[in-house]
């Protein structure tokens, strides 16, 4: 009995798995199509702003936010200006600036390079030489994906500073969740991080005079879907993986999202995809694997000794991963 519930446990992570890959990817081709209609923060405005009000009376009608503090509150309300309202801004405009759907994708993939660079400072953990070794490898990776797609693009280069503030908000909300006890359900916790992105980015889209939405219902169609999608989808599989299967696996998981938009922008949208473009994806890749493997060993070296505590820490993050296979 014991095998099945875990047969099916890891069948669940995987199919969860699966559509997080493809939820998130959308969010970065809906901006892309819808582009040529309207300003992205009217597109913003009126996936958040709907959805807020949704969940909300959900929520409340639930019950599902009692016992949920001031501290919880305030704690996931910073941490959805992080993940949710920097960071969906910032892809907007990057794509609205002409970065290639794959190239936003990849820039933020390479999170968990980041990682792995930041968990020495931020966590008081050792940083290993695999993990500089594949920071260098997916930096590389990332400058031969840009450098492919710059001929012909019509983004300015300062536009790829977009991306990686986005990959840098995600990085920010990742820390401050894995670091806080957590305290509220999905469902609450997505609740909080959709309203105050909404009442953040409403105030923003007003100054700018793109607050009023168009009348098309190709504008609704695409407004919903990423409502639905990108949001609901992705950010609750989001978190529920965070929760359910670390750190580690969920940035490879990451990772995955930026081939599969490029092969969806290419198909869709036309957008590049060079010799250079795939050496780039494959070298970020290499990068990705450095840091897995450099963890996934400091976990089975943790369990076979009681060395260094601080080391065998760094490895734990892996640890809920490997014990649901």
């Amino acid at each position: 009995m014991g095998i099945q519930i875990g047969i099916v446990r890891v069948g669940v992570t995987i199919a969860a798995s699966v559509a997080f890959v493809v939820t998130w990817s959308s969010g970065f081709l809906v901006p892309a199509i819808a582009a040529v209609e309207v300003p992205p923060l009217t597109l913003l405005v009126w996936r958040f702003v709907p959805l807020a009000a949704i969940l909300l009376a959900i929520v409340l009608f639930a019950g599902a936010a009692r016992g949920v503090t001031r501290r919880d509150l305030g704690r996931q309300a910073v941490i959805g200006l992080f993940a949710q309202f920097g960071y969906c801004t910032a892809v907007y405009m990057a794509i609205a600036s002409g970065v290639a759907t794959g190239t936003t994708a990849l820039i933020d993939a390479v999170q968990p390079l980041v990682v792995a660079a930041l968990v020495g400072p931020l966590l008081g953990l050792r940083v290993r030489a695999a993990q500089w070794a594949g920071l260098l490898l997916g930096a590389v990776g990332v400058l031969l994906v840009v450098c492919s797609q710059l001929e012909g693009s019509a983004a300015h280069p300062i536009a790829y500073l977009w991306p990686a503030l986005a990959m840098a908000s995600l990085i920010v909300a990742t820390f401050l969740q894995r670091r806080s006890e957590p305290r509220t359900s999905t469902l609450v916790t997505l609740t909080i991080h959709v309203t105050v992105t909404a009442a953040a980015l409403v105030p923003v889209a007003a100054v700018f005079g793109a607050l009023a939405p168009p009348a098309s219902a190709s504008f609704w169609i695409a407004a919903g879907f990423a409502a639905v999608f990108p949001t609901l989808a992705a950010y609750g599989l989001y978190w529920w993986l965070l929760r359910r299967v670390g750190i580690t696996a969920l940035n490879a998981l990451l990772f995955l999202i930026a081939p599969t938009t490029a092969l969806a922008g290419a198909l869709l949208l036309g957008e590049p995809l060079t010799v250079l473009t795939v050496l780039g994806f494959a070298l970020c890749a290499g990068g990705v694997a450095a840091v897995l493997v450099s963890e996934t060993r400091a976990v089975h070296n943790s369990s076979e000794s009681s060395g260094d505590s601080r080391s065998g820490a760094l490895g734990a993050v892996s640890r809920a991963f490997i014990e649901e296979l």
